[in-house]
């Protein structure tokens, strides 16, 4: 597969999103899948209880397991995503930071609201990503969706994802501006989306807009995400002030130092430290 790096940096640079068709070969994309599987086979003790196949719709999502490089360190080391964030970003080191794994499946699910993740994870800058995979097609209608150009702010106080209100800011105690209600005035917005495949990598920027369409009955969806940081990227608390791979990252950093902790995988270039 051939890549225009030039033209997908640019891209993310002036619209905080890219979709890569094909990144990932099949061996890739297996390997993918079993890490994803790892992660349910092994849910973390707050969502464990919330993986019940009993015949109701089910969107179960999960993160940031502490043991998570034991499923996914050799995945992340073999996958040609590291590579793209640099690319993409134009600096050579990656780090990896966590991630998250999504099921729907059973019957109607709500939509994904609309959010910025950069409000709830606590560094910000330039070189971050997060790689989207699906691990079935998707029409563009059932895809994730975004605003190109609103990770360049401003920025908001994310969703709560309060079932009864999509706009609930997250945490009261932040400055940051509500969110508009995207859906309810869709017209009014720049709104892009892809047909995916599997294989396909949807990389888009931390504070980047974006939700996701419901599942109807008989549509299954299994989704994987993996945030990545680079260089350029610096602690800013917001509303988290620490991650479970870095617990006293705010007694050891001031807001606008540069991340770096032994807790963060390093995977690009191959040769570097991994701290």
């Amino acid at each position: 597969m051939v890549v225009d790096w030039a033209e997908k940096r640019a891209a993310y640079q002036r619209d905080g999103v890219v979709h890569i068709p094909g990144l990932l070969d099949p061996a890739q994309l297996a390997a993918t899948l079993r890490a994803w599987e790892w992660s349910l086979a092994n849910p973390t003790p707050r969502n464990a209880p919330a993986l019940k196949r009993d015949g109701t719709p089910l969107f179960y999502n999960d993160s940031f397991h502490p043991d998570v490089l034991d499923g996914y360190a050799e995945m992340l080391e073999s996958s040609p995503i590291p590579a793209a964030c640099a690319q993409l970003w134009g600096r050579d080191s990656v780090w990896f930071i966590y991630e998250q794994v999504f099921l729907k499946e059973g019957g109607d699910t709500r939509r994904t609201p609309w959010h910025q993740d950069g409000s709830y994870i606590p560094m910000d800058g330039e070189d971050n990503a997060v790689a989207w995979i699906t691990f079935e097609p998707l029409a563009r209608e059932d895809s994730l969706e975004f605003i190109p150009g609103s990770h360049r702010g401003p920025m908001y106080n994310t969703s709560a994802f309060d079932p009864n209100d999509d706009t609930r800011p997250i945490d009261d105690r932040l400055s940051l501006p509500r969110l508009p209600d995207v859906e309810a005035e869709r017209d009014r917005h720049d709104i892009v989306s892809w047909a995916v495949e599997p294989g396909d990598v949807i990389f888009f920027h931390f504070r980047t807009l974006h939700g996701g369409a419901p599942t109807r009955p008989g549509q299954r969806r299994r989704t994987l995400t993996l945030r990545f940081f680079g260089e350029r990227t610096h602690y800013d608390p917001k509303a988290a002030k620490s991650l479970p791979n870095f617990p006293d990252m705010a007694t050891k950093l001031k807001p606008g130092d540069p991340m770096r902790a032994p807790g963060f995988l390093r995977l690009h270039p191959k040769t570097a430290a991994t701290a």
